[in-house]
């Protein structure tokens, strides 16, 4: 949990009295849980600036807690989110890097104006950027918190209704990824008096609903702000909710648009400088002594990286426990560069779209350390991955939510810390010769095939792991590689070889089509001194292509590789493999004379659309003029798209695994029988892991424990 930083021992008045008045309020901010224990080097910041005595506020002047400031409720909120800041081993990010907006009726005169004011009064307090979809604008700011490692993000505007409703695939991408960012949609009046307004939905049976409702499932925190009252509590509670490893996500803080215009008088003290205290939960005692003894007991044992390495900043720490006691690593799409690729210990990509190497060392572990990783059925092929039936799973996760998956033994607390504590405890136990040796063999083996993919050679058109190996051929080891959904994030997850701890970008906890382009948008406005390549196929570019604009607009280069094959080329084979016949997965006209989407190749051209919007473009056939235009692009200044035309039906070498997606019961089709037949086979090794511990043996090795 965060909270802010404050070394005064006084209780600091937050409310005033109601109606603006100058009284003392409730004193709210002291009555929580204590900060953390800090030392004076704990505070120094990156700067080198010298830190306050303690006992002494640290980063702000002392406030008067009689002193009240006079602004509308918007005003407010843009004040407060600019002084916000989180703060990590002594290392301090502003916690806000701007404001995304779009703006409509329901936030111009509110959200809008405070912009305006906060632009011109205080340049750079709150940047506004400009986007042209609201989801858009959600992922880039996603893909931002991303590159930052969760510790500054973006806060979004938007006007009410269908501006709103916009941002909920954002808030559901977030909120499912684990990772922050501040939606503000404007809502209806509070007063009612002009109801129904425009974009209002109504419900007869209650007058307190709005769209904005959808939000609540989707994010980690929601408030709606029905009175000026409201908010410092409102904004506080999302603040804490943001800098919490545990519970970030998408944070909804809605916004009546009569309030956001409404004036109050507030404590001056709101606009304080703040700094919100990421902590470093340590593992329990109790917790790490099981995990440690479950460990010792392993002879072919097995990490699984999660993204919870990345945002922990734990990729050393990794690296030094795998090399002290010769586990090998494998990475989800999250955690991918955990270890460099060619590492001796990495064995690559897990599960369903993994290395044959890691779902050969899997299908064989017998203890399954799981750091940072939610245990998607991506990660576990549907429960198939992990075939031994003697395997035990320790599950390392600053949430206690993930940290109890697969009946594991849950040590609830921070990667870095935690890997730390399990290479000293561990000091002197290591994994065999032999086992390390074949975990390396195998790796190899699977780079050989790597290396093949990439140059196939194939004709008339590239197939699409040549496209990735250019891609990972021209790109520096800093550079980034961006993408989603498709067949891509797939082989890229196998193929794409990794050499640096925030090279690979793959958004596949909601695997949301449309996210490539505004997620490239983010992710280079975080890492400016780093190349972002985009990598986006036809189908996600038509969902959401229009942050190319912000992105001309802004003169952020992101260097977009289309790699068009004319149709939703990975479902057409997952739809091959069901039994279904690639059927709606072409792009083709409807033919007159079938009645069916079986006609000829709709003539789209994307790269003229990408042209239209400002782009430079360029369009390639061959492998060689996809080379060379990639390295031309390198040297643009702005954004740029390469367009390549790759044949859909080449695949990339597979994972000899599986992932769970039913097929039809009953069919007269021969293709969907057989489909189904082999859908049984799998479906029969799919495991629950109830027994506590994750394995028959776990009471004897609870009790040995004890």
């Amino acid at each position: 949990m965060a909270w802010p930083i404050d070394g005064a021992p006084r209780l600091r008045s937050l409310l005033p009295q109601r109606h603006g008045g100058s009284g003392r309020g409730a004193s709210l901010a002291d009555l929580g849980r204590p900060g953390a224990r800090v030392v004076a080097r704990d505070l120094a910041g990156p700067a080198g600036r010298p830190p306050a005595a303690l006992g002494q506020r640290p980063w702000s002047a002392a406030v008067s807690t009689e002193a009240t400031v006079r602004l509308t409720v918007a005003q407010a909120v843009v004040r407060f989110l600019s002084v916000q800041h989180s703060e990590r081993d002594g290392h301090e990010h502003k916690l806000f890097a701007g404001c995304f907006g779009i703006f409509g009726h329901g936030n111009v005169a509110g959200v809008g104006q405070a912009l305006l004011e906060a632009e011109l009064n205080q340049p750079g307090a709150l940047p506004y950027h400009q986007a042209r979809n609201e989801q858009g604008m959600v992922h880039a700011s996603v893909a931002f918190a991303r590159m930052r490692n969760r510790l500054s993000t973006f806060a979004c505007t938007s006007s009410i209704g269908p501006g709103a409703t916009n941002m909920l695939t954002g808030a559901a991408l977030a909120t499912i990824n684990r990772l922050p960012v501040l939606l503000l949609p404007s809502d209806v009046f509070a007063t009612r008096v002009s109801s129904p307004v425009l974009q209002e939905l109504e419900l007869p049976h209650t007058y307190d609903v709005s769209v904005n409702d959808a939000f609540r499932p989707l994010s980690r925190f929601f408030d709606r702000v029905w009175r000026p009252e409201q908010l410092p509590t409102a904004l506080l509670g999302a603040m804490r909710v943001l800098t919490d490893p545990a519970e970030t996500g998408a944070v909804t803080l809605a916004l009546p648009q009569d309030v956001q215009a409404e004036a109050h008088d507030w404590p001056a003290e709101l606009f304080a400088r703040r700094v919100w205290h990421v902590a470093r939960p340590v593992p329990e005692p109790a917790a790490l002594a099981r995990a440690v003894e479950v460990i010792h007991s392993a002879r072919r044992p097995l990490v699984v990286a999660g993204g919870g390495v990345m945002y922990s900043e734990a990729t050393e720490d990794l690296r030094a426990f795998a090399e002290a006691t010769g586990v090998p690593v494998a990475e989800t799409q999250a955690g991918k560069g955990s270890l460099p690729y060619d590492h001796p210990l990495a064995v690559g990509a897990v599960g369903s779209t993994g290395t044959t190497a890691a779902n050969q060392i899997a299908a064989g572990a017998d203890v399954v350390i799981g750091v940072g990783t939610r245990y998607s059925d991506f990660t576990t092929a549907s429960r198939t991955a992990f075939a031994n039936p003697e395997v035990r799973f320790v599950n390392v996760n600053v949430a206690a939510f993930d940290a109890a998956k697969q009946s594991g033994v849950a040590v609830v607390a921070d990667a870095r810390e935690t890997l730390r504590a399990l290479t000293d405890a561990l000091a002197g136990w290591g994994t065999e010769p032999a086992y390390r040796a074949e975990a390396h063999r195998l790796a190899r083996e699977w780079d050989a095939r790597v290396e093949r993919a990439y140059t196939l050679g194939h004709e008339p058109l590239p197939a699409q792991s040549e496209v990735i190996g250019v891609v990972n051929e021209v790109s520096e080891p800093r550079d980034v590689v961006i993408c989603a959904a498709g067949s891509m994030p797939g082989d890229l997850h196998r193929l794409w070889r990794t050499r640096d701890p925030k090279g690979y970008h793959v958004e596949y906890g909601f695997s949301c089509m449309g996210y490539e382009i505004a997620g490239g948008v983010g992710a280079k406005m975080a890492a400016p001194d780093r190349d972002v390549f985009v990598m986006v196929g036809d189908g996600s570019y038509l969902m959401m292509a229009q942050e190319l604009v912000t992105a001309v607009q802004e003169g952020i280069k992101v260097i977009v590789v289309l790699v068009q094959n004319h149709g939703f080329a990975s479902i057409g084979e997952l739809s091959e493999t069901l039994g279904s016949q690639r059927f709606g997965t072409r792009y083709r006209y409807r033919n007159a004379a079938t009645g069916r989407l079986d006609g000829g190749v709709l003539p789209v051209d994307l790269a003229a659309n990408a042209e239209s919007l400002g782009v430079r473009v360029t369009r390639t056939r061959t492998i060689e003029e996809f080379r060379d235009a990639l390295r031309h692009a390198k040297a643009e200044q702005g954004p740029v798209l390469v367009q390549v035309e790759t044949d859909p039906l080449v695949p990339a070498p597979g994972s000899e695994s599986w992932w769970d997606v039913p097929v039809a019961e009953v069919s007269n089709l021969d293709s969907t029988r057989e489909a189904r037949r082999t859908y049984e086979a799998n479906k029969a090794r799919q495991r629950n892991f109830l027994a506590a511990g994750g394995s028959p043996e776990s009471e004897h090795v609870r009790g040995a424990s004890r």
